[in-house]
């Protein structure tokens, strides 16, 4: 099996020395740039499976970068990890929204580090490996997992590999509601160092990208999400 692929993206030496230094000890091919437009460039040409993406960039931002990545068809399947010395919520919201798989903030154990950047990994196989036969059809909604792709109608929905698992869990059980850490456990994978409010943003963005009115996921306040009942 080949080595996965990790491109940094971080304008201070200390930080990608250490990115650097702790991927490398744990069998990943990493490279590396310290500006947005060089580190852009450099996916382009790589097609990486994960990003560790700065926010705050010499050039072109992270959240520049993020949403070139998945516009380009090329790159749009590759994993992204937000690190952010903000840590404040509406940098998070925006980095993930705008398709960012998950985030960290600085300053992070090496540790944390690994945890996150192998679950993202795990993640993202998963939906790969997804059954080629299994296909959800909920009103105009289908999901085909053996091909990745969402349809409305006849148009196509681009998700992140999170976005698409917690849209297929809740679409396998229509009806049912589930809490914010049944989601993260059950449709993420309970080794996923993530926060609950993360699960709010997806769900945002999964109803952004699907634009149905009345909204397809509703939720039920005080406890979490549930697919309407189509039937």
């Amino acid at each position: 099996m080949s080595r996965k692929k990790i491109v940094i993206i971080e304008d201070e030496p200390d930080i990608l020395e250490v990115l650097g230094y702790n991927l490398k000890r744990e069998g990943y091919e990493v490279l590396a740039a310290s500006d947005g437009n060089k580190g852009l460039a450099l996916i382009k040409r790589e097609i990486p499976d994960m990003v560790l993406l700065d926010l705050m960039l010499p050039g072109m931002d992270g959240v520049e970068i993020c949403s070139n990545i998945k516009k380009d068809p090329e790159t749009q399947s590759t994993l992204i990890i937000m690190v952010t010395a903000k840590g404040e919520e509406s940098d998070i919201v925006l980095g993930l929204g705008v398709g960012a798989d998950d985030y960290i903030t600085k300053p992070f154990s090496p540790k944390e580090l690994i945890a996150r950047v192998k679950a993202v990994l795990r993640r993202g196989v998963m939906v790969e490996k997804s059954p080629a036969v299994e296909k959800i059809q909920l009103g105009d909604l289908t999901i085909d997992t053996g091909k990745y792709k969402v349809l409305v109608g006849d148009r196509d929905v681009k998700l992140t590999a999170s976005e698409f698992k917690l849209l297929h869990y809740l679409a396998s059980h229509p009806g049912r509601v589930f809490s914010r850490e049944q989601l993260l456990s059950r449709a993420l994978g309970d080794d996923i160092v993530i926060v609950d409010r993360n699960i709010d943003v997806h769900i945002r963005g999964i109803r952004k990208k699907l634009d149905v009115d009345p909204p397809l996921i509703e939720t039920i306040r005080g406890v979490g999400y549930r697919m309407a009942d189509q039937h």
